[in-house]
């Protein structure tokens, strides 16, 4: 549990697999969803590790401004830093930040919910004002943003409520799947111009005109001749 009121006490091992002595400048943890760095904590720590040999290091990590940063179940990344600055060890686990719903996650979350009501909002209004695309793929295309932003929603929603972590195979999936759903249901969507068509006749060639039954009565008959 990561608390902002609190220095957790973070534990690591580092096992050198080689037979040169690696030198360890700094411990990184950093949480991120959907590709997207909500939080980065840099921590020195310097110490080296000998060839075939396993390092253990304790630390307090200072997270007072994590409050701000984000809060819910994250996907966390704790890397192990050279003097150059590059990863040479990596572990990843669920961090549980006790942060609040107005950190920088917690907006953009709030954020995408208010942009997937204007994206509800506009398709289905153009769909009851039937301005949407005659093709069936261009409606399914009109109702995709609304689909990707209800997926997002989603993610965003269930790591702040604590009941999935957003791993990226999870959280991927979900947006996936709920965009192809409403692309779905976009491709189902009736013709705009369906119900203004005219009804097609029971019988006979649509363009010609019924036949009128007193148009034959009113045929003039031929007058007798004489015949010479």
């Amino acid at each position: 549990m990561l608390d902002p009121a609190a220095s957790p006490r973070i534990e690591v091992t580092v096992h050198n697999g080689t037979d040169v002595v690696r030198h360890v400048k700094s411990v990184r943890l950093s949480g991120a969803v959907l590709a997207l760095t909500f939080f980065s904590y840099d921590t020195t720590v310097p110490f080296e590790v000998p060839g075939r040999q396993s390092v253990t290091r304790a630390f307090a990590l200072d997270v007072s401004q994590l409050g701000g940063q984000a809060t819910g179940l994250l996907p966390t990344t704790l890397e192990v830093l050279d003097a150059n600055r590059d990863v040479i060890g990596s572990a990843r686990a669920v961090g549980d930040v006790r942060g609040s719903m107005w950190s920088v996650y917690g907006l953009f979350g709030l954020a995408m919910a208010v942009l997937t009501v204007l994206a509800w909002t506009g398709v289905l209004l153009a769909l009851a004002r039937r301005r949407l695309p005659a093709g069936r793929w261009g409606r399914a295309a009109r109702f995709l943003p609304a689909g990707v932003g209800s997926g997002l929603v989603a993610v965003i929603a269930l790591s702040v409520l604590r009941v999935v972590v957003p791993s990226p195979g999870v959280g991927v999936g979900l947006v996936l799947g709920t965009a192809g759903v409403v692309f779905a249901l976009g491709c189902l969507t009736r013709h705009p111009d369906a119900d203004d068509l005219p009804p097609e006749p029971a019988g006979g060639s649509p363009d010609l005109p019924p036949a009128d039954p007193e148009a034959t009565q009113r045929i003039p008959r031929p007058l007798p001749g004489r015949v010479a």
